[in-house]
């Protein structure tokens, strides 16, 4: 079987990049954070930290895990926090004692917190005190025995720490009640971990780094096993195609997409701590007017996003007064980005809006478009250096050239599989070690990609993936509920929405009730935001619902 590769790649693009530059996520930190020094690593919510100073906490929290509480090389530590700046203490912390993460929406209902916990076996978490609730709820059902709980003000010193914590907790009510009685406040654990040094640990690029969650091509989520060869990878991919466009030590880039999220992982998180940019941390991108008051304090150069973040900036009347003259890259994925809002953000901004793909799976990228570009194309552009691609049909064999195929691919950047599923890794694997990405694809003579259908039944809200057989499985629990099928429609705003096709048991039965029904074990994104009533649903010979049918069907209106 042929393998596709690009023909030619942007100028001075290589086919290929030593991917071995580094051992260890952890190795790129501390040698970033030496080289960088002085220079500010992290801003957020009125406080900041040097790369040097991070390095200090990150060392003192991997003591506090390695020499407090005694977990071996290869525990899992399950991260539970928005963008504040004890996350990337607690992850890189994590990457030089060796353990392994689990990133964890703050979100999460306690069902969803409580799969996610068993399924990983992590056995210690680092909250946000505004979430800690969730983590009460579930606890005792999982192998967590160790809780470290973050307040917004800690690293924020000492008085506008306090002021901010008075203020989320008493004023603003941002912080439910809860009890973890054996708990150790984040603070408290840097401390303890600053009393005793840290043993430097042996890790390789062999050795697994996270267990990132996600449905992949189906619904159930898993955990996909992310050894540090994976994201190291993708961020040395990345830099050979971008860098012409960057300048180390120098960029600051706005970080509003959640850390705990792939892209912004993969991204903001390793690839801009490695070339010395300074991030700008937005703990809530959803206050639109508090994100837009936080990009006029200071120059930005470059922002990530999904193209409904990008949409919302568009839409707030002060974005288009704010000063763009530094902004060199502006860089969308997550979802498909469209050309709507390309356009206008290109005219608002004077930048480009670049799209890239990826997946969870992928770490996440496989493919960019050129950086020299000077138009929006629709295309997701062109493989990263070292990446193959192939478009199979659906008995994987190559389809000919220009015609559609399912978009597969291979390289360093690819997961090792998923967590305790080998019968799921072996759906999305291909003998040949090609992942199958379930989107339908064309690539045209100049190595152009353009995803034109999905063959997962996934739905992208703003960025995030919903998977139908959770919003159903929660749905059909409800006694009032005899069959339900939920499908992903289009919505100007967050991309798609839910929609449910519900037949009633209960005649009486309302949209209303089924929203709070869902309220009660669905993150937010994932709540279904329109529900058609019908007397029977579409199904094939054996019974399964047809959603393509009634994708269809909404489609036609």
């Amino acid at each position: 079987m042929e393998k596709i590769w690009l023909a030619s790649y942007p100028p001075g693009v290589p086919a290929e990049v030593d991917v071995t530059r580094y051992n260890s996520i952890g190795e790129l930190f501390e040698q970033s954070a030496d080289r960088w020094g002085d220079r500010i690593a992290y801003y957020c919510m009125g406080g900041e930290l040097s790369f040097r100073n991070t390095a200090v906490l990150a060392r003192q929290f991997a003591s506090y895990l390695q020499n407090e509480l005694k977990l071996p090389k290869g525990t899992r530590i399950a991260l539970m926090m928005p963008n504040v700046l004890q996350y990337p203490i607690s992850l890189f912390g994590a990457m030089l004692g060796g353990y392994v993460v689990v990133n964890c929406n703050p979100l999460y209902t306690p069902r969803e917190l409580e799969y996610q916990l068993q399924d990983s076996g992590a056995q210690a978490i680092v909250v946000l005190e505004n979430f800690a609730q969730t983590v009460e709820a579930v606890i005792e059902r999982t192998a967590v025995r160790h809780v470290i709980v973050a307040s917004l003000g800690d690293l924020l010193g000492s008085l506008r720490g306090s002021l901010i914590n008075f203020v989320v907790r008493h004023v603003k009510k941002k912080v439910p009640a809860w009890s973890l009685p054996k708990a150790v406040r984040f603070k408290a654990a840097l401390a303890a971990g600053d009393r005793k040094a840290f043993v430097p640990v042996e890790v390789s690029l062999q050795d697994l780094a996270f267990l990132q969650y996600t449905g992949g091509t189906t619904g159930k989520a898993k955990g996909a096993m992310l050894r540090h060869a994976n994201p190291l990878a993708n961020v040395l991919q990345a830099h050979a195609w971008v860098q012409k466009a960057l300048r180390e030590g120098e960029e600051t880039v706005i970080t509003a997409l959640p850390l705990y999220h792939i892209f912004s992982l993969t991204a903001n998180c390793i690839y801009f701590f490695m070339i010395g940019a300074s991030n700008v941390l937005i703990p809530n991108p959803r206050d639109i007017a508090g994100f837009v008051k936080e990009l006029s304090l200071r120059p930005f150069t470059v922002i990530t996003g999904v193209n409904t973040l990008f949409n919302a900036l568009l839409n707030h009347p002060d974005f288009s007064k704010l000063d763009f003259s530094g902004l060199r890259l502006s860089l969308g994925g997550g979802m498909a980005t469209q050309k709507a809002v390309a356009d206008r953000w290109q005219a608002v901004t004077g930048d480009m809006l670049l799209e890239a793909y990826g997946l969870t799976e992928a770490s996440p990228a496989l493919c960019i478009n050129p950086v020299t570009l000077t138009a929006f194309n629709g295309a997701i552009g062109l493989p990263l250096p070292s990446t193959e691609v192939s478009l199979r049909d659906e008995s994987g064999l190559e389809v000919a050239a220009g015609r559609p195929g399912e978009l597969c691919a291979r390289g360093p950047q690819v997961m090792a599989g998923y967590w305790n599923a080998p019968d799921e890794t072996a759906k999305v694997m291909t003998a040949d070690g090609f992942l199958r990405t379930g989107d339908v694809a064309t690539m045209d003579e100049a190595g152009f990609l353009r995803v034109v259908d999905r063959m997962k039944d996934i739905i992208v809200v703003s960025g995030f993936n919903v998977y139908p057989n959770e919003i159903e499985d929660v749905v059909a629990s409800h006694p009032g509920v005899l069959e339900v099928a939920a499908i992903g429609v289009p919505d100007p705003r967050t991309g798609e929405a839910v929609k449910l096709f519900v037949v009633r048991r209960d005649p009486e039965l309302s949209a209303e009730e089924i929203l709070r029904h869902c309220k009660k074990d669905l993150t937010r994104y994932k709540l279904p935001h329109s529900v058609e009533f019908r007397d029977s649903l579409p199904k094939t010979n054996v019974g399964k619902i047809l959603r393509r049918a009634l994708r269809e069907a909404a489609e036609k209106g």
